[in-house]
């Protein structure tokens, strides 16, 4: 068992003093002890996790937390001793509570999603994943401190969750898809706080629905990115260009591309290959190389230790728009959101909405209007689900078109896509494994 003290930042009385606990951990759980101690924050050293010596009742202080700290050692080694195992936090939350002992204090939900994360990555959980919760905790930290009161687990109630989505829709405005993904962590989160750390819940986190917007992807079309792969640009906007179009030719996503070395580029049958782990789902997927793709590849050969240039994503996505309009990509389109309830649609250049992303869009796109099948796209963007490529089918309007034209028109079925593939030549092939 390890004991510290700590200050707690949240809930300061008329004085500006604020609560100084006990916490415990043990037996990978950690609980924390009101001690009836208070002090402003000039009175606490944190890193000692101690009263300063200005601190006025110091002496007396020191002699209370003592005995605390004795008296939770004790009784946690009673509990080993008598359940010849691990401790649970509500049995020696039980053991230390008496009427000379301070109550438990229920910790603040900041505070716990910060532990959380921490067990998290103890876990092994990737990146990714971790910065998610990140964000979502920075989220709930924003809309706490307007809360006079503060939130603990145990305050989580239907009417908070109503409070927190409220908030951030109509004082943040986020979109429909920025709280829902708030939600979804939010509910793995709530099941561990009540499930690992004994937090009584007033709420089911299984029953905290939220609904997902469908949002219209953005993607080049064959003439559009014929525009961008020629366009005469600067150096700096070239190299960013080369990264993007190389992306549009293998469905690489910007993480991918960032890692991509020369250890990812195989021979096979007489041609080339890319072999890597995705880093998003770490997946293997294999991608041949077609004319275009090998060109640019060949172009920065030997030159850097990464195969393509790569910058920041923010940056790299700063320059595709300007790298967008340059070449032409001027088609408006409609974007439609949900602001404060409202459905809001608005008429966009296209370049606007170009991003990397874009790229591994354009790919799958691509692709089935070339007569790739479902099943080939989903190996080579590494979806372990068909639905999420299916995705990507119900997106690309021409095959309806297509067919509308056929029946009303009496056009061979396949006129038009042949027309396609003659005009603008594969953009990629795929290695089956």
């Amino acid at each position: 068992m390890n004991i510290c003290f700590e200050r707690r930042t949240e809930r300061p009385d008329a004085a500006g003093r604020c609560v100084i606990r006990l916490v415990a951990t043990f037996d990978n759980q950690r609980l924390r002890f009101a001690t009836g101690e208070k002090c402003v924050a000039s009175e606490w050293n944190t890193d000692k996790g101690w009263f300063r010596k200005s601190f006025a009742d110091i002496d007396k202080a020191t002699v209370r937390l003592r005995a605390l700290r004795t008296k939770v050692e004790d009784a946690y080694s009673d509990l080993r001793t008598r359940l010849a195992g691990p401790v649970s936090g509500a049995a020696l939350r039980a053991a230390v509570a008496d009427v000379d002992a301070p109550a438990a204090v229920a910790p603040g939900l900041v505070e716990l999603l910060d532990e959380h994360r921490a067990v998290l990555l103890a876990r092994g959980f990737r990146y990714n994943t971790i910065k998610g919760y990140k964000t979502t905790r920075n989220t709930i930290a924003k809309w706490v401190e307007t809360l006079p009161a503060g939130m603990t687990a145990a305050d989580y109630d239907l009417p908070a969750h109503d409070a927190l989505q409220a908030w951030m829709r109509e004082e943040m405005a986020h979109s429909q898809n920025t709280i829902a993904g708030v939600v979804k962590q939010l509910k793995p989160f709530l099941a561990w706080a009540r499930d690992e750390r004994a937090q009584v819940l007033k709420v089911d986190p299984a029953k905290l629905h939220v609904e997902w917007e469908d949002v219209e992807k953005c993607w080049l079309s064959a003439d559009e990115l014929d525009k961008v792969a020629r366009a005469l640009l600067p150096n700096n906007l070239a190299l960013v260009r080369d990264a993007f179009v190389f992306c549009c030719y293998t469905g690489l996503r910007y993480s991918d591309l960032h890692d991509l070395h020369a250890g990812n580029v195989y021979d096979w049958d007489g041609g080339k290959v890319l072999r890597l782990t995705q880093t998003k789902v770490t997946k293997v997927v294999s991608i041949y190389l077609t004319a275009p793709a090998l060109a640019i590849l060949d172009k920065y050969d030997g030159t850097r230790a990464r195969l393509l240039p790569v910058f920041e994503n923010a940056v790299m996505n700063r320059y595709l728009k300007r790298i967008a309009r340059l070449a032409g990509v001027d088609r408006m389109v409609e974007v439609v959101e949900t602001v404060a309830g409202r459905v809001l649609k608005r008429p966009v250049v296209k370049w606007e909405l170009v991003t990397m992303h874009t790229a591994r869009h354009t790919f799958a796109t691509q692709s089935l209007m070339r007569g790739m099948p479902v099943e080939v796209l989903q190996k080579v963007l590494g979806h372990a689900n068909i639905k999420t490529t299916l995705i990507y089918a119900k997106i690309v309007e021409d095959f309806q078109h297509q067919t509308m034209r056929r029946i009303w028109e009496g056009e061979p079925a396949t006129a038009t896509g042949a027309a396609v593939v003659s005009a603008v030549g594969p953009v990629c092939v795929v290695e089956v494994a």
